[in-house]
């Protein structure tokens, strides 16, 4: 109801700029007050004009106000400073609204959304930067489900790559292992486990003799050639470590649909199609000399091709803001292959993959893989109409790439709706590493953070986290809840374990560098996950000692108290501590469309956050169960079950799970 009011608003105010100085603005910037005590809502507008309308922006102001007339929903609006039009909402139909959860109606865009995210190589086990990736990709789909938009969600598998080349290498060079040997090595509960050791083995293995690295690329062209056994030893590998991905997001309630493979690409020769589009369209074009010959490349993201007299005004691209695609070997590189598997999300390709179903989930949701043949009865995937990857910062410009050869086919609107979701990566604080039982040396222990390194086979393994957060979370709910049932506690303790993992990654805005700590993390106080559920928690026990049922209380409010009720409470500077609760708690449905329009879930966090906070204020001033006044009482109680329903969509939206008790 809070964003119907700015539309509302922006709307009149447009219409007025329209009709009385013959203006037409496109976007009418809305702000928000420091101060609830100052409005709702606070329009710097009268600055923009006042150059073109000559006229000082008090002025104008003044004219806005007056000239505006009564909106409905809104109690009235004023001249504030030197130039702002401040609005007050009517406080009472605000508040019943939220109360009964009115949703005004909105068209929802047409088309699916497709977002990709993880996209971890099938290798070795996933680590604590996956975790940030693919809570972000999670939170951005439930985001965009909020708003009732139809998404689909893939998890692209390179298993055609070098990460995959490594390990197969460990097996064969190092461990002597034939495909049998590897065969039931897989079906051990953490083969991603041994694999993590042995790409680090590997990769040190290259280092002693650099001739080694010839048995990667013999191994790399097995792999992509095919029908071979080198490339069956790739297969067992990766679907074997694929399989235990998905398990380990599964703890985090991270679900996919479709599990495309590069594999596929290849064998299903989406490539040759594309190339022979970005061939006749003159993206691509062979270069004859300099550091490229023999490559097809096209121009760099962001660099214009320049017009030379000695080439007869023929464009040349500079060799420097030249991307290869297909190297002179004739191999093509990473960036080549997306643009072929871009062009088959967006239904541009005229190819499609086989399918089967993969894995089957608790809930019973299936998660389908590519195949080169496969069902018939499969879902349509693909032929969407807006796409978000989730890829960290470093894949810019192969990202930048796919949408610069969208746009040069000709496919502008397509190009338009792709979005890179990218992030910074995740990093440790040295507090964490020495708990996991890294060994530091003193100049490690005094870095703000240290970075992860698989290579190496330095880092965190995502279930290893998950496991020590739970086993930290559940220390705290054995001493003070030693009551429950073992099975009950060890639940309890992992919700908050989860809850606090899933905060923490989404807290920081993408562009940050996330140094993890175990303690602040599962902190009940401050900005963390379990501090938020313990608010919902602590709303809860309202009720329950009450012998209140919430949300029965929730769906006779309205009965419960009149409009008289509602202004009586909320009118007057001594109710603005109580309706900033309110609006903050109007405000949900608000903040999700702005994470949406910004790709930045950390603005959800914060919302959850400060709903906590202030309801966390609102709880020790007033003693609710307490009150004598029966109506006041019954107003205090539609305030904490608005505030509790509202904190319970929010963490939902975010993945996070309230228990029963802290």
């Amino acid at each position: 109801m809070y964003r119907h009011l700015e539309r509302r608003l922006a709307e009149r105010v447009r219409d007025f700029v329209r009709r009385s100085y013959s203006l037409d603005l496109p976007k009418i910037v809305i702000e928000q007050p420091p101060k609830v005590e100052l409005g709702e809502y606070a329009l710097p507008l009268a600055f923009e004009l006042a150059k073109n309308l000559r006229k000082a922006p008090r002025n104008i102001a003044q004219e806005i106000v007056a000239g505006l007339g009564p909106i409905e929903g809104f109690e009235k609006l004023e001249a504030a400073g030197a130039g702002y039009v401040n609005a007050r909402v009517n406080r009472a139909e605000l508040a019943a609204a939220v109360a009964s959860d009115v949703k005004p109606r909105y068209e929802i865009p047409a088309g699916k959304i497709l977002v990709e995210h993880s996209s971890i190589n099938p290798n070795k086990a996933a680590h604590i930067g996956h975790l940030r990736n693919a809570i972000l990709g999670d939170t951005f789909v439930r985001l965009l489900r909020f708003v009732g938009r139809e998404v689909d969600v893939q998890n692209y598998i390179d298993n055609t790559g070098v990460q995959v080349a490594d390990v197969v290498v460990g097996f064969l060079h190092l461990e002597k292992k034939s495909k049998s040997d590897i065969e039931q090595l897989a079906r051990q509960p953490r083969f991603d486990y041994y694999c993590w050791d042995l790409y680090a083995r590997a990769s040190q293995w290259y280092e002693q003799d650099k001739q080694n690295l010839s048995a990667r690329q013999q191994v790399l062209h097995a792999i992509e050639e095919g029908k071979n056994q080198t490339a069956a030893i790739a297969d067992v590998i990766s679907v074997s470590v694929l399989r235990r991905h998905l398990e380990t997001m599964d703890r985090l309630d991270i679900k996919y649909d479709f599990l495309p493979r590069e594999s596929e690409i290849l064998h299903l020769h989406f490539w040759d199609a594309a190339f022979t589009k970005l061939k006749d369209a003159g993206v691509l074009y062979f270069e004859s000399e300099g550091k490229n010959k023999g490559c097809w490349v096209m121009r760099r993201a962001g660099k214009k091709a320049e017009t030379t007299e000695a080439a007869e005004n023929t464009e040349e691209v500079a060799e420097e803001d030249q991307k290869v695609i297909v190297r002179s070997n004739g191999t093509v590189g990473y960036a080549g292959k997306d643009i072929a598997y871009h062009l088959w999300k967006f239904g541009l390709l005229g190819r499609d993959f086989g399918y089967r179903k993969f894995y089957k989930y608790p809930n019973g949701h299936d998660c389908w893989i590519s195949t080169t043949v496969g069902a018939l009865d499969h879902p349509h995937f693909g032929d969407v109409a807006e796409i978000y990857n989730v890829i960290d910062t470093r894949q810019s410009e192969e990202q930048n790439t796919v949408i610069e050869a969208l746009r040069a086919l000709g496919y502008g609107q397509q190009a338009d709706h792709y979005t890179h979701f990218s992030y910074e990566m995740v990093a440790l604080t040295p507090a964490c590493a020495s708990e996991l039982g890294y060994d530091l040396s003193e100049e490690d222990k005094a870095r703000s953070y240290i970075e992860v390194s698989g290579r190496k086979g330095f880092g965190v393994k995502a279930d290893d986290l998950i496991d020590t957060l739970i086993s930290s979370a559940a220390k705290e709910v054995d001493s003070r809840h030693a009551e429950l049932g073992v099975e009950e506690r060890r639940k309890i303790a992992t919700q908050i374990a989860i809850g606090a993992l899933r905060y923490f990654m989404l807290k920081f805005t993408k562009s940050s560098v996330i140094a993890f700590d175990f303690k602040e993390a599962l902190s009940f106080e401050g900005e963390t996950g379990p501090y938020a559920q313990y608010a919902v928690v602590r709303a809860t026990n309202i009720f329950r000692k009450g012998g209140i049922d919430p949300d029965e209380f929730m769906r006779t409010m309205e009965r419960e108290l009149a409009v008289e009720d509602w202004k009586k409470y909320l009118a007057g500077d001594e109710a603005n501590e109580i309706w900033e609760l309110w609006l903050a708690a109007a405000k949900t449905s608000y903040v999700i469309d702005q994470c949406i329009a910004t790709t930045e879930p950390a603005y959800l966090a914060k919302h959850a956050f400060q709903l906590a906070q202030l309801f966390n204020y609102f709880y020790h001033r007033h003693p609710i169960l307490a009150e004598a006044n029966q109506s006041r009482k019954k107003f205090l109680l539609a305030t904490t079950a608005v505030v509790r329903r509202e904190l319970m969509r929010a963490l939902a939206v975010m993945g996070i799970v309230v228990p029963p008790v802290m």
